[in-house]
């Protein structure tokens, strides 16, 4: 079955082995600076991975850049074995873990009894701030 390529299978996947790293990864993998693409002049506009612009996003509705950090902090802390869990387990976890002070005290006032379903809901017990779902 022709593919429409010039290259067969083997070829093709050990072309996406070589240039993977380049593409998922958020920088030059290169590890002789040589070897990588240069920037572009001073007189030549910016060169960007989207035809539209610079790539914004990465922050759901709802939520601030900070919001994001923070959460993603504190989930760093829990784990993802934690859930389900009570109030008082969070708090119990974060002091277990070593979190930071500021962390422990953000977590204070979280009801023991209250039970949270994942991180995302201890967020939005301490900030308010809740993550718009887009449907």
């Amino acid at each position: 079955m022709q593919r429409g390529d010039k290259h067969g299978f083997r070829v093709d996947d050990e072309m996406a082995k070589e240039t993977r790293a380049i593409v998922t990864g958020g920088h030059d993998p290169r590890a002789e600076e040589w070897k990588s693409a240069e920037p572009s002049g001073e007189d030549q506009p910016a060169v960007d991975l989207s035809a539209d612009g610079s790539m914004r996003g990465g922050v759901p509705d709802g939520l601030t850049p900070d919001d994001l950090e923070g959460r993603a902090e504190l989930a760093g802390f829990l784990g993802k074995e934690l859930w389900p869990a009570e109030g008082a387990r969070v708090k119990a976890l974060l002091v277990e873990n070593q979190a930071p002070d500021r962390l422990i005290a953000l977590c204070a006032d979280l009801p023991d009894g209250r039970v949270y379903d994942n991180v995302a809901e201890v967020w939005v017990d301490l900030t308010g701030h809740k993550e718009a779902h887009r449907f």
